[in-house]
Order: structure tokens, then C-alpha cells, then sequence
């Protein structure tokens, strides 16, 4: 392996977006089979040898941090916590002096196994997935039995402010199925200062039962949600933010609400992102099917600098923007848990 003594240079695409971000899908495998993100016949899974190993991943994230100058990542899936070298790839990446923020996505399916553990090896961001506060609903949705245990994760992570003072809960909205719980979720920030609830538009992916009927933009949301609640816009994070920020202007609601809002105005302009699936493809753009395999180039044995200098070259191929809702819904692409979250 090629030695790095150099300041990182930048990864920049053809109209000057910078790329900090780094998202990297661990597995294929989940424990839950939520129909926006599963195909309701399965997947076929790609073959064991086929998956990025331990050293293969942390030998990309040195890449990307060392070369391209990457300071967040976020580890997704499938469902992350299933991977077993989970802990020993956080406390890789936390290595590096530069690393800012070190992030995962989770069902919470898991979660009490590892909230300790993680924030000892270096994790700082948690995101949890819940799209509805109904037993039954939840089951439904997700096609197993675990609400239970996801509603008592989530108030273990919240009950964790030093460990954890940011729990993001993520839901993704679909008319005429969880339209009708968007003030419970808004009520959940009550008291709650170290929770954010945000909501998701419906997105289409390859098998995910797309149907325009069941998109519910960001307006509409907060149409319904102004009718009992004087909301007070809250300024971005940073500038490539993807989450429209509010909270609730009554002192009691601590906690932040925000609405990512990818179909009804999207964020491209600003997109810092890149991702790789748990194959090695990396993607330049969630909605982008066009691929190229760091796996095949790692194996081959490619220097350092070749394959960085292939994530450039491929980075620079990025659309300015992703196409229109309509046309992404007959497009070709992966289902989402093949992507990760």
C-alpha cells in the first residue's frame, strides 16, 4: 500500500461542488423489510466474496480522508448493526485527527447492544429510523415484530444526552399511511431537547411500491402540522444542510423538527455527498444508476493514488442535478437497501 505524506487535495466535481461526505452501506442484510426500502419478494443478495471486507473499507476511508479530504462519514445499509466488525470500523475512522463527524443510520432494531459501545469507539451522529408510533402499524410497515424494542431504543439513546446530544428520528412520509401522525411526532419534541424529528418525502426506488398517490410533499406537511403549531424557522446547520430546521415556539418543545425535502425542492446545488454500497460501487449520486467498482479496483491491485485519482475522474462525470419525480419512477436503479440509507 501506497505511503500518504500530503495535504489532502479537494474532491470536486464539474460545477464546483466540494465532497466532504462520505456514506458507506456495511451490508445487504436487514433485520426488518420496510416496503419503501425492501421489494416484498426480497432481494437476491450478492455473494459473500462479493461484499467489501474490513480492510477494504478502511483502506477507502483512509483514501477518501487522506487524499480527498473527507471529514464526515456515515455508515448505513441495510441495517449496520448486523455487521460484526461495526465497532472496529468506527474506531478506524475515528484514527483520524481530521474526522469531524462519524455518523450511523439504524432500524434501532439493535441498538441497546451497542449505544455504549459505539460512542466508546468514536460514533458522534445517530439517526433512527421510525415511521410510525402504532404497534400495529409499525409491523405492517416493516413486515416484522419489533416496535417494542425500537420505541424502548430510542428512549435508551435519549436517556444518553453525554453520550449522544443529538438523536435524530427519521420518518419517511406517505399519504393515506402515516399522514395522520405527523403532530404525535411533532409531540415527541416536547421536553426533549436532545431529539430532532425528521421527515422524509417519499422517494422512488427500483421495486419500493412508487405510486405518486402516496407522495406527500413538504408543503403539505406543513400545512397540517401549522394548523395546531406556531412553528419558528430555524437557520441551516452548515451550507450543505439537506434538512429545512424548525421547532415549535412554545418553551416546553425543546427539540427540533425538520423536513428533507429531495423531490418537492431539492438540495443538488449543495450536495457534498458521494456514497459506497456494500459491493464497492460507488455512486456519485443516490439517483444516478451509472456505478463504478472500487471493490474490482482495490483487488486488482491498484495503488492509493490510482484509485483516488478514479473516485475524481468518476466524481467529475456527476449531473447537475437528479431528474424530475416522475421520471425517476421509471428510471433504473438499485432498490434502496442495496444503495443504503
Amino acid at each position: 500500500m501506497t505511503s500518504v505524506s500530503r495535504q489532502p487535495a479537494l474532491l470536486i466535481d464539474s460545477f464546483n461542488r466540494l465532497h466532504n461526505y462520505l456514506r458507506i452501506s456495511l451490508t445487504e442484510r436487514c433485520n426488518l423489510r420496510c416496503q419503501y426500502c425492501m421489494p416484498e419478494k426480497g432481494i437476491d443478495l450478492s455473494p459473500a466474496n462479493h461484499i467489501l471486507t474490513t480492510n477494504e473499507i478502511l483502506r477507502l476511508i483512509r483514501i477518501f480522508t487522506l487524499y480527498g479530504g473527507v471529514n464526515k462519514i456515515r455508515l448505513t445499509g441495510g441495517e449496520p448493526t448486523i455487521r460484526k466488525d461495526l465497532i472496529d470500523i468506527i474506531r478506524g475512522i475515528r484514527s483520524y485527527p481530521t474526522m469531524k463527524t462519524i455518523g450511523i443510520t439504524t432500524n434501532g432494531v439493535l441498538l441497546h447492544r451497542f449505544l455504549e459501545p459505539l460512542a466508546e469507539a468514536g460514533l458522534n451522529s445517530l439517526n433512527i429510523s421510525l415511521d410510525t408510533l402504532i404497534k400495529e402499524k409499525f409491523e405492517f410497515l416493516a413486515r416484522r415484530a419489533a416496535f417494542t424494542r425500537v420505541i424502548t431504543n430510542i428512549r435508551l439513546a435519549l436517556d444518553m444526552p453525554k453520550l449522544y446530544p443529538l438523536v435524530k428520528i427519521n420518518c419517511v412520509v406517505m399519504q393515506g399511511i402515516n399522514t395522520d401522525e405527523l403532530n404525535d411526532f411533532i409531540e415527541l419534541t416536547r421536553d426533549q431537547p436532545n431529539l430532532a424529528v425528521r421527515f422524509i418525502e417519499y422517494m422512488p426506488f427500483s421495486d419500493n411500491k412508487w405510486n405518486e398517490k402516496k407522495y406527500f410533499p413538504y408543503e403539505a406537511m406543513l400545512k397540517i402540522i401549522k394548523q395546531k403549531y406556531n412553528l419558528e424557522k430555524l437557520p441551516p446547520n452548515d451550507k450543505n444542510d439537506t434538512t429545512k430546521w424548525y421547532r415549535v415556539n412554545e418553551n416546553s418543545y425543546q427539540g427540533k423538527v425538520g423536513f428533507i425535502t429531495s423531490m418537492s425542492e431539492h438540495f443538488c446545488s449543495t450536495c457534498n455527498r458521494v456514497r459506497i454500497t456494500a459491493d464497492g460501487q460507488l455512486k456519485v449520486c443516490l439517483f444516478d444508476n451509472k456505478e463504478m467498482s472500487l471493490r474490482d479496483a482495490l483487488r486488482s491491485g491498484a495503488t492509493d493514488e490510482e484509485i483516488y485519482s478514479l473516485i475524481q475522474r468518476t466524481l467529475y462525470k456527476k449531473e447537475k442535478e437528479h431528474l424530475p419525480m416522475n421520471d425517476l419512477a421509471t428510471s433504473e436503479n438499485r432498490p434502496m437497501i442495496l444503495i443504503g440509507g
